[in-house]
This record gives structure tokens, sequence and C-alpha cells, in this order.
């Protein structure tokens, strides 16, 4: 059954079959057995510029996404992303917050601003949100802590919100410092149910 969704998977983690990219895999797996079309994208293969805050991107109006002056990877991901119709987006905690590489993404994603200079705030270019979004995080920490000691979430949710995408499920894994990688029966069932939603719902 072809249910004509698209699903992307941003893999934000270094660690390629590690935590993040396992669990994005079971949901991934899991909507495409429900009939959706998935990709997966791994952040640490894309030549990804940092975002240089010259805010070029950020001062033509209109509702598409503004151009930026790096000339690298962010222009097929993002139409990757505007191809789609849901996301997951997964990052590991670091220091408190997402790692660096996903950070780096997330600031790039500015380009769905708009803010002229001379204006006191930004604003979103096209605030509908008409994607769904699954956010993935690990850390070390037990999952309760994680969720709510560290800006994390709060980071996925900004993204999610940039890609014009609203969170409908967070998996939170906890307790991730094992260098054998393997997820839990109630994790992978977890992981099913949020690919069934993005994919059908």
């Amino acid at each position: 059954m072809d249910t004509g969704k698209k699903v992307v998977g941003i893999v934000g983690s270094y660690r390629k079959n590690g935590y993040i990219d396992s669990a994005i895999t079971e949901i991934l797996a899991e909507a495409k057995h429900q009939g959706a079309e998935t990709k997966k994208i791994y952040l640490q293969d894309q030549h990804i510029e940092f975002c240089t805050n010259c805010r070029a991107c950020l001062q033509e109006p209109g509702t598409e996404r503004g151009k930026c002056v790096l000339e690298d990877d962010m222009e097929s991901i993002l139409q990757d992303i505007e191809n789609a119709d849901s996301l997951v987006i997964g990052a590991p905690v670091n220091f408190g917050n997402v790692n660096a590489l996903t950070r780096s993404f997330l600031e790039r994603c500015v380009c769905y601003g708009y803010w002229p200079w001379d204006t006191p705030t930004p604003k979103m270019r096209n605030p509908i949100r008409r994607k769904k979004a699954v956010l993935v995080l690990s850390s070390a920490a037990p999952a309760w802590m994680g969720r709510w000691l560290s800006g994390a979430l709060s980071a996925l949710k900004d993204l999610a919100h940039m890609l014009g995408a609203k969170p409908i499920g967070v998996l939170w894994i906890g307790l991730a410092n094992s260098k054998e990688i393997e997820l839990s029966s109630l994790l992978k069932k977890q992981a099913q149910r949020l690919g069934q939603k993005l994919a059908i719902s």
C-alpha cells in the first residue's frame, strides 16, 4: 500500500548505527512498512558551512526561504525536506544541548525567517506548519532528567518549527552510555508507533 507520504529522517549524530541512528531507522522502517516513501540524511556526510550571520538570507520579503550566499549541500538538503510530508529529527545531548553538528544545521535554517536590518525582531516567513515531525534525542542522563535540565528538546522544537513542521511525538533515549548499541523492546515499540503516525495520520 502506497500512502503517497514522504518521510525524511535527519540524523544529527556523529555515530552511524548509534542510538539516534538506530531509533530513526526503526521509525523510518515502520513508516515504509505502512506505505510511505522514506529517506535518511546523515548531516555528518554533508558539506555544511557555518552560518556567518551575514543576514543576507533574511532581507528579501516573501514566504519562500531566503537565499544563502554560501555554496554547499544545504540547498539539496532543504529541497528534500520541503518535498517531504513528515520529518524525523534526531540529535544527541552534548553539554546540555544538541551537539555542534545539529546546532550548525539549525543555524543555517535561519533562511526561513525574515529580519531586515533596522527592524527589532525576526518573524517566520511562513508560520503555517503543514508537516509533522518526530523528535529523537539521547542523553547519558536519564530521559526525565535530560528533558527538564537540558535545552535540547527546545532546540529541536525550534528547528522543526523553522522547517514548517509540528512535533507530534518525542522519543528520548536515556542512559545512552553503553558501547553496545541496542534499543530496548519498549523503545522499538515506541519508535514503530511514531513511524505509523507519520505515515498514515
